[in-house]
């Protein structure tokens, strides 16, 4: 792999990722109050056809800071090309893939990559939200759930609803973080195609690192045996789950941002929570680094 094909992105919209070892960052602050949290589709298309101009044709892992910017994926997602149908792979402790009519946001871009012609399947891997749950079933997306588009591998958690809807087999449901490990790892032995993975850190324990939602049960050894699973090629990759700190201009995002539950986060301890991220995203790319020189050779810019 030369080193231009591994060079980790930084898009720097809220001033959060660490340096990274060859670090590209792109200084995207100027987007931070239209982008962050949720956006028109007109506005992420703006922001689409910025990244066909600034993104290098070949480079590594991109990182886009805090969990509220986790639908940017849609457009790093759709810029890849394969020449196979490639598997999506989330960590995520959100299936992000909620009702959301005012465009996109971070909890509803899955239901758009799902949507691409060129993905055969998305894994939702860690959930451990209510989102899942029988009190906010209806507000899942459940076109690509019954078409066999997405599959929820959640914890702990009581999706008995899905039957009587049957969409039993895109739930997977484990007691423990080993077990679901467990029980991907065992998955893909049977799958022959490359892979993008997605990392919203909110999917580790909070010991793990702090992030601005509510947070799951992952724990470090965990992502390493996920990511060491997708065996096939790594086509890309991005993560984020960043801390940050912002106070929105317009009173909309204001309230979203509220009815959505984030916690609020302590300012006092803010630079040894992202102290904490830094080394975890350190881990992070060392892990995927191992899954060797395949990775990110089907991605070009443009259609």
């Amino acid at each position: 792999m030369d080193r231009l094909t591994g060079r980790p992105v930084v898009l720097d919209i809220d001033n959060s990722v660490g340096p990274l070892p060859g670090r590209l960052v792109l200084p995207l602050e100027h987007w931070q109050e239209s982008i962050r949290f949720g956006c028109s589709l007109q506005t992420i298309q703006r922001f689409r056809t910025m990244l066909q101009q600034l993104l290098p044709e070949r480079h590594g892992t991109v990182f886009t800071g805090s969990g509220d910017f986790h639908h940017l994926s849609w457009p790093l997602i759709e810029r890849v090309r394969s020449e196979v149908p490639f598997q999506v792979v989330v960590l995520d402790n959100h299936p992000d893939n909620m009702r959301f009519p005012f465009g996109v946001h971070c909890g509803s871009w899955v239901r758009k990559v799902a949507l691409l012609p060129q993905v055969s399947h998305v894994h939702v891997l860690g959930i451990t939200s209510a989102d899942i749950g029988a009190g906010h079933a209806w507000e899942n997306y459940l076109a690509p759930l019954r078409r066999g588009k997405l599959s929820y591998w959640s914890i702990g958690l009581d999706t008995r609803w899905s039957r009587g809807l049957g969409l039993a087999r895109a739930f997977r449901g484990f007691d423990s973080a080993e077990a679901l490990v467990d029980a991907f790892v065992e998955f893909q032995r049977t799958q022959n195609a490359p892979s993008y993975l997605s990392i919203d850190k909110d999917v580790f324990a909070a010991d793990v690192a702090r992030t601005n939602w509510d947070q799951g049960r992952l724990q470090l050894d965990h992502a390493r045996a996920l990511i060491g699973s997708l065996r096939h090629g790594l086509l890309g990759s991005d993560i984020n789950g960043e801390i940050s700190h912002y106070r929105y201009r317009s009173w909309w995002k204001r309230k979203l941002s509220a009815l959505d539950e984030q916690p609020v986060i302590d300012t006092a301890q803010l630079a040894d929570w992202q102290a904490q991220q830094h080394a975890l995203n350190l881990e992070l790319l060392q892990a995927i680094a191992a899954l060797g020189p395949a990775q990110f050779n089907s991605m070009k810019s443009g259609p």
